[in-house]
């Protein structure tokens, strides 16, 4: 598996889960702008990967800082902190991030694995979409592509119909959807039913294995930022939505979710439906491509498993 995470408060947990999870290789991190600037991304990044103390070395390939033809939208400081991880400060870590640029590294592990390799997509698709530009065959080598992003049967979190990821370059992911990539689209349908509570981080405080002591206090500290954001914002009380998790554990635990295929597109024209993930919901759909869309979620059970890897 590659991680492509512009890494905030929810990628940090979804790459803490990556690396502490026994069924999966994390072959690198790939870092993009989004919620904070590539190069914080890339910093934090680094320091998550410190802190999990995977056994194995786990290279940060830093990415596009821009998307691809728009002006940047600014960052999201109000929902994951100045630093990007709830302002909780992290160790720097002395590993340093690498010269490859994100896209080189995803074309070339692609390459070597032969169809083995996974793609978790978890901020903006800027990085998938340049890869595919320099190599069009990069889609039919990759094993799948998990797309944190898009919005089907309910509301954006950016617009009234446009989420975060797809919203901030929705011109990347228009070429990733059309690309002919396997891809699984896990959105907000599923996700904001997805969440974590404090008594869910109170429990793994409680009964976390020695060695993961120090990543239960960061989650429990980072995520009192998000509880926060999740308060003012949709009247949530001691909880979030975890998106970029939920993304990951799709990929080692599809049964937590339900799918369909739907041919979708993605909006680029509109000002104010710009960055919309649009279904073709009729009986014969012909606009957009096929994809697997989440549309359902077990969950209960997904968090459960979440937490159980530093247990």
């Amino acid at each position: 598996m590659i991680i492509d995470a512009d890494t905030g408060i929810d990628d940090a947990m979804a790459i803490l889960y990556a690396l502490k999870h026994p069924g999966i290789r994390a072959e690198g991190i790939t870092t993009v702008f989004g919620n904070i600037p590539v190069e914080r991304a890339t910093d934090n990044s680094l320091r998550i990967v410190r802190l999990a103390n995977a056994p194995y070395e786990v290279p940060v390939h830093p990415g596009a800082s821009a998307p691809l033809v728009r002006e940047p939208t600014g960052f999201a400081a109000e929902v994951h902190g100045t630093n990007g991880i709830g302002d909780v400060e992290l160790p720097a870590s002395e590993a340093k991030a690498q010269a490859e640029p994100a896209a080189d590294f995803l074309i070339r592990k692609a390459n070597e694995l032969e169809g083995r390799l996974t793609l978790c997509a978890l901020g903006r698709l800027t990085n998938v979409a340049d890869a595919l530009v320099r190599d069009p065959s990069l889609a039919g080598k990759l094993e799948r592509i998990y797309v944190m992003g898009g919005a089907v049967r309910v509301p954006g979190n950016v617009t009234p119909v446009a989420e975060a990821n797809i919203w901030g370059d929705p011109e990347a992911a228009d070429i990733v959807f059309r690309s002919g990539a396997p891809i699984t689209m896990v959105g907000l349908d599923v996700t904001m039913k997805t969440l974590l509570r404090q008594t869910d981080l109170d429990l793994l405080l409680r009964l976390c294995k020695p060695e993961n002591r120090d990543i239960a206090r960061f989650l429990n500290d980072s995520m009192r930022f998000y509880f926060d954001f999740y308060r003012e914002s949709n009247s949530f009380f001691a909880c979030a939505p975890l998106h970029d998790p939920l993304t990951v554990l799709a990929a080692v635990e599809p049964g937590v979710l339900r799918t369909e295929e739907m041919r979708i597109a993605v909006e680029c024209e509109s000002r104010l439906c710009a960055g919309m993930t649009v279904a073709d919901l009729r009986r014969r759909p012909q606009a957009g491509s096929p994809v697997q869309v989440a549309a359902d979620v077990d969950a209960e059970l997904a968090v459960a498993k979440l937490l159980n890897v530093f247990l």
